[in-house]
C-alpha cells in the first residue's frame, strides 16, 4: 500500500450497510478499506491493532446510532487516541442531533446512509486532503441553528466556541483576503466556488482556507463555519 492510498474503517452495527459501502469503496482507485467494526469500542481495539502494526488509518466512516459505545463517544475518543485520524458522521435523518453532537466532539463532517456513491467517494477523498464534507441538507440545518440563540437548545454549538458580537477581535489575526475567505467558508462554498468569486487560483484558495484554519486554530471546514456565524460573519 503506498502513502496516496486512503485508508478507510467502517464502522456501524449493520454488516449489510457496512458491506455496500465496502463494495463501493473498494472499486475505487486508491481507496483501500481497513478495517472494520460493530461499535466504538471495537472501531477503537481496531484503530490500535493498526496503529500497532504500523499500518494506520486515515478516515473513520461512523455510524452514530450503535449499541454499546454510540458514535458520538467514540469520535471523542478517536479525536483525542488517534488525533491523525479523520471521522466522518453516517447518519439516516440530515436533523440527526446524535450526528450533531458527533461534530461538537470533532468529526469532520457528515454523510447520509442513502448518500449516492459518487458522493460517499468524493467525501472520503476530501476529507483525506484535509477538507471537511457536509450533506448540502446538513449544512443547510447547521446555518439554521447557528442563527439561533445559543443556549443549550442549539445541538451544532461546538464545545469551546463562545457567542461573541458582529466583527469579534478574534478575526482581526486574518488578512483581508483571508476573511473574505472565511465568510465564503461560512457559506458553504468549495475551494472551486472560493477561487471564482475572488478571481483566485484553487491552489491559492487552499492556502489561503489552511491559514486561515491555522491562525484560529479550528480542526477543519466545519469548525470554521461555526466559529464564523458565532463571530458575525
Amino acid at each position: 500500500m503506498n502513502d496516496q492510498t486512503i485508508r478507510v474503517m467502517l464502522v456501524d452495527d449493520q454488516e449489510l450497510i457496512r458491506t455496500g459501502f465496502k463494495l463501493v469503496l473498494l472499486g475505487e482507485p486508491g481507496i483501500d478499506v481497513v478495517a472494520e467494526a460493530s461499535d466504538g469500542e471495537a472501531a477503537l481495539a481496531e484503530l490500535a491493532r493498526l496503529d500497532a502494526a504500523g499500518s494506520g488509518c486515515d478516515i473513520v466512516l461512523m455510524d452514530v446510532r450503535m449499541p454499546g459505545m454510540n458514535g458520538i463517544d467514540a469520535t471523542a475518543a478517536i479525536v483525542a487516541r488517534f488525533p491523525g485520524v479523520r471521522v466522518v458522521v453516517l447518519t439516516t435523518f440530515d436533523l440527526d442531533e446524535y450526528a450533531a453532537g458527533a461534530i461538537q466532539a470533532g468529526a469532520s463532517g457528515f454523510l447520509l446512509k442513502d448518500a449516492r456513491p459518487t458522493e460517499l467517494v468524493d467525501a472520503m477523498r476530501r476529507v483525506a486532503a484535509g477538507d471537511a464534507t457536509m450533506a448540502p441538507s446538513v449544512t443547510k440545518r447547521l446555518m439554521e441553528q447557528l442563527r439561533e440563540a445559543p443556549g443549550e437548545s442549539a445541538p451544532f454549538m461546538a464545545r469551546g466556541f463562545a457567542a461573541a458580537p458582529a466583527q469579534d477581535p478574534a478575526l482581526d489575526v486574518l488578512t483581508e483576503r483571508e476573511h473574505d475567505v472565511l465568510r465564503l467558508i461560512s457559506e458553504g462554498k468549495n475551494n472551486a466556488e472560493i477561487s471564482g468569486e475572488l478571481f483566485l487560483s484553487e491552489s491559492t484558495v487552499k492556502t489561503h482556507v489552511g491559514r486561515v484554519l491555522a491562525k484560529l486554530q479550528l480542526r477543519d471546514r466545519v469548525h470554521a463555519v461555526i466559529f464564523a456565524k458565532q463571530h458575525g460573519l
